[in-house]
């Protein structure tokens, strides 16, 4: 039986959280990147490749959601995450700050995208450049041999934080299961998750529901 990363309750995020703010060198950006697959399902190597002009309107404001453009996502196929989580989106306005004190990737013109240049990527390294992305080969499931690419640096770091708080069956999908796990639990339809996430098949969903009725009882006892 494959191995699945465990989702978790609300309480475990929390503490994760409180960790990474208290642990991390950069808790403004790690923050943010939990955020992300709590909040909106990304996949690590979506989230790295995220540029600010995918969450930043010219004007400077916060889009209320993203286009998740083909090309970066694992199955090449568009869809929509939805920024309106309220922490999800005060860590969005603290990273930028954070982004901005540091001149990472930024321009001379305050008035559009905040000084940032918008072809940049939106999740950076501590040295200010973009997380490695690794081409890797797989079959998929129709027998064919497909490229990808996979944000390995990243997702390794994501890792470490989860083991930093003590967490050590989590992984860098757990935010996505957990968010899966959480509209399920909620009474959102299989189609719905199915469209969130961007899977393909409805099969591809069914793993998001091997979560034990308990779990899912308690998730939805404290609100996030």
């Amino acid at each position: 039986m494959t191995k699945r990363a465990a989702v978790l309750l609300p309480s475990q995020l929390r503490h994760l959280l409180r960790v990474t703010e208290a642990t991390s060198r950069h808790p403004e950006r790690d923050v943010l990147i939990l955020w992300l697959g709590f909040s909106c399902g990304l996949r690590v190597t979506e989230t790295a490749r995220l540029t600010v002009a995918d969450v930043l309107l010219p004007s400077g404001r916060l889009k209320s959601e993203i286009s998740l453009r083909a090309e970066i996502t694992k199955g090449c196929r568009q869809r929509l995450a939805y920024l309106t989580h309220p922490k999800l989106v005060a860590a969005l306005e603290r990273y930028i700050q954070w982004r901005k004190a540091r001149r990472f990737g930024c321009t001379f013109n305050d008035r559009q995208y905040r000084g940032l240049s918008p072809a940049t990527r939106l999740i950076l390294t501590w040295k200010g450049g973009p997380y490695e992305l690794n081409t890797k080969r797989a079959v998929n499931s129709a027998g064919e041999a497909i490229e990808y690419r996979a944000a390995d640096s990243l997702q390794a770091y994501i890792k470490g934080l989860y083991r930093a708080a003590g967490l050590h069956l989590a992984s860098s999908h757990s935010g996505r299961r957990t968010f899966a796990s959480r509209l399920l639990a909620a009474g959102e339809s299989l189609e719905t998750v199915q469209t969130l996430l961007g899977h393909a098949d409805l099969d591809h969903v069914m793993p998001y529901l091997e979560v034990s009725e308990d779990t899912l009882r308690e998730m939805f006892e404290v609100v996030l």
